[in-house]
């Protein structure tokens, strides 16, 4: 099988795996313990702390391990409105594309009464960001941004919106999530206030991520408690973080190859679809996009049968859709884009990995030839009303 759905999540790596088990076998002591056992763990805690804070790029004091990016997020966006409710800054703005569960956070938080507002992004689906300087204002408390859209690939324009966020006095967090091991954007260099990651997208663990909160920041808790700084309470899940070590020490010493390789991989797939099939539209292609992501669509073939016959034929991908009960319901992130519930619906994403081979890549486009070309043939009935 060919799993080309990396966006989603990663196999963990071999060496992520030896040092959980090591982990869990020899440093099974609470780190908040004062006993030796304890105090053992600790030093594990925080050797694992300051490796992935080298890759992400900030100080081991200003990572606060969470169950994941969805946590990282409620975190962020909660305590930032917290600390702005103090000075009368009560509104959030984030943009149209965001992860469906932070958009869910907003879509409560204003069900209770805080003003939210979306900026719209461009046919490419970049944040507009003539939009973003009319809706931040001086009442705003938070601007949150994903680093990449996981759906399309495109990068946003942090630093721009950083800048914008600062001059009204508002923080900027930002969803890092599909950044962190497949570009070399880092906290350090990046001007956001807050940083959300997970390890299970570059072969780490799930159930282990992080908030970066910048040195001096105030981010109250959401779980009362002193572990991690007394910002995130509960015992610290320790062979999950030094699994998310793992997989930023690997990460961090393999970025330049890896990504080299993703956009060789990534071209020849978009190319080589092209040549094998009519109708394919890329989407985000005229703008800065991850290395690894290729969101695109067949005309207007919906997305479930092309991706059922690719799965037949041996290959993994996902949809741009998110899936119901009652079916699948179009992209929002394509219709912010300005995309039809038709386009929208017929999306496909393959989310390479570092591990993808060439030969993967030339077994995909041909199965993709092979399962799809029948489907974008017209039909007997169809000839006959464009021959009439």
């Amino acid at each position: 099988m060919i799993y080309l759905d990396h966006n989603a999540t990663t196999r963990p790596a071999a060496e992520v795996l030896e040092e959980m088990t090591e982990c869990l076998q020899q440093a099974w002591a609470n780190p908040s313990s004062m006993h030796e056992p304890g105090q053992a763990a600790r030093r594990v805690l925080s050797d694992a702390r300051a490796r992935v804070a080298q890759l992400v790029g900030c100080r081991g004091a200003e990572l606060v391990f969470t169950s994941g990016a969805t946590e990282a997020n409620h975190m962020a966006v909660l305590g930032a409105l917290a600390v702005g409710a103090t000075t009368g800054r009560r509104r959030l703005v984030l943009s149209a594309v965001e992860h469906p569960g932070l958009l869910a956070l907003a879509q409560r938080l204003q069900a209770e009464g805080t003003p939210v507002d979306l900026i719209p992004v461009d046919g490419d689906g970049r944040v507009s960001i003539a939009a973003a300087s009319r809706l931040i204002g001086p009442d705003v408390a938070l601007v949150s941004m994903m680093g990449a859209n996981n759906e399309t690939g495109v990068l946003m324009p942090v630093g721009e919106l950083a800048e914008l966020a600062h001059r009204a006095g508002a923080l900027l967090h930002v969803d890092a999530t599909q950044l962190l091991g497949k570009t070399a954007h880092r906290f350090d260099d990046s001007g956001a206030d807050l940083w959300s990651v997970s390890a299970h997208k570059l072969h780490g663990p799930k159930g282990t991520g992080a908030l970066v909160v910048r040195k001096g920041l105030e981010c109250p808790a959401l779980l009362s408690g002193r572990q991690e700084r007394h910002r995130r309470g509960g015992t610290e899940n320790l062979p999950g973080i030094v699994g998310f070590a793992a997989a930023a020490e690997r990460a961090a010493r393999t970025l330049a190859a890896d990504v080299a390789g993703l956009q060789a991989r990534q071209a020849r797939l978009e190319a080589g679809l092209r040549a094998a099939l009519p109708g394919v539209h890329i989407y985000g292609e005229g703008v800065a996009r991850l290395p690894n992501t290729s969101c695109l669509r067949f005309g207007t073939l919906d997305a479930e049968p092309v991706l059922s016959r690719l799965e037949r034929a041996g290959v993994v991908a996902s949809s741009g859709a998110a899936c119901t009960a009652g079916g699948t319901q179009p992209s929002h992130v394509l219709l912010a884009m300005g995309e039809g519930a038709a386009q929208a619906k017929a999306a496909i994403r393959f989310s390479l990995g570092r591990d993808t081979t060439d030969d993967e890549i030339e077994q995909t486009i041909a199965a993709a030839r092979r399962v799809i070309a029948p489907l974008l043939q017209p039909t007997p009935a169809s000839a006959e009303t464009v021959a009439a």
